[in-house]
């Protein structure tokens, strides 16, 4: 599945195809993705103006002129196509190209700048939603869901309340999306690495017994932004399905230090150790148990 950084190409993608124009048509091929398409999908979607294009987490959001919100989450091989008089292009970074069989082009959104959208989704694992932007924070999909790891409130103070008294592994309480939203497993492993944070440290080890936060939950608060953003600057990363509006690929995946490296040399400067690989909650975590504590 797509990770925050390859949301974010995605959004920035589409976002100057979209803000400012209005759906002169919306076509419907089919009546669901993953869940039932909204019930006067078209309907509701037809004729209004985008004023504002954002992320949540993982999930794209189209704010209209009406007070609605058009809520799209790429499940595991949605993508978008764009559509111009210069040719076409897909907004993301994704190691297997993206299909572009016509079967597979299950809504199009037609623009009034003259620009097509299509949204092509093999597995149809994706969905799409119409939601009251005054409900937004409370609908289920976002209620709880924590804070963003690209905003301005995530710091080392934050990080040691979030994590205070949890036994949890640091690993487990990163991808917790009630917690920090939109990590996903190869950023985590990415930045516990720059951090030199152990995976299976106890995350409640961050903060001090007073509540105040460690050394380490400093640097984690530095790293994980960093991480994010250099993926992001990068265009994602190209694994499995990740490919950007505009059809070109991403590159981070030739950054990782520790991802998908197992049995390599552990690349920190002075490290004599080697990439281990190891099951946590069913995911497989890369670090190196040599450098990271």
């Amino acid at each position: 599945m797509p990770e925050l950084p390859e949301v974010e190409t995605v959004r920035r993608g589409l976002e100057p195809a979209m803000v400012g124009a209005r759906f002169s048509s919306v076509e419907q091929n089919r009546p669901d993705l993953r869940f039932p398409l909204p019930e006067r999908f078209v309907e509701r979607l037809q004729g209004r103006r985008i004023v504002a294009f954002g992320r949540r987490a993982k999930y794209l959001l189209a704010d209209l002129d009406d007070g609605n919100v058009l809520v799209m989450h790429l499940g595991m091989s949605g993508s978008f196509r764009i559509e111009r008089s210069a040719g076409a292009g897909t907004p993301g970074h994704f190691h297997h190209p993206r299909s572009s069989a016509l079967a597979h082009d299950h809504i199009v959104f037609n623009m009034s700048n003259g620009v097509r959208i299509l949204y092509n989704d093999p597995r149809r694992f994706g969905f799409m939603l119409v939601v009251p932007r005054a409900e937004l924070d409370t609908h289920p999909l976002f209620a709880g869901m924590g804070i963003e790891p690209l905003g301005n409130e995530l710091d080392g103070a934050v990080v040691a309340r979030l994590f205070a008294g949890k036994s949890a592994p640091l690993k487990a309480a990163l991808l917790d999306q009630r917690l920090i939203a939109g990590l996903g497993n190869i950023y985590v492993c990415e930045a516990l690495h720059r951090a030199g944070l152990s995976p299976r440290r106890a995350a409640g080890t961050l903060a001090r017994r007073n509540g105040a936060p460690s050394e380490r939950a400093q640097r984690l608060a530095e790293v994980i932004p960093q991480v994010l953003n250099e993926a992001v600057a990068a265009g994602g990363s190209t694994l499995r399905d990740h490919r950007q509006t505009d059809g070109t690929l991403g590159y981070f995946q030739h950054r990782f230090h520790v991802y998908d490296r197992e049995g390599e040399p552990c690349q920190r400067p002075g490290c004599r150790g080697t990439i281990r690989r190891i099951v946590q909650s069913g995911r497989s975590t890369f670090f190196c148990s040599v450098c990271q504590k």
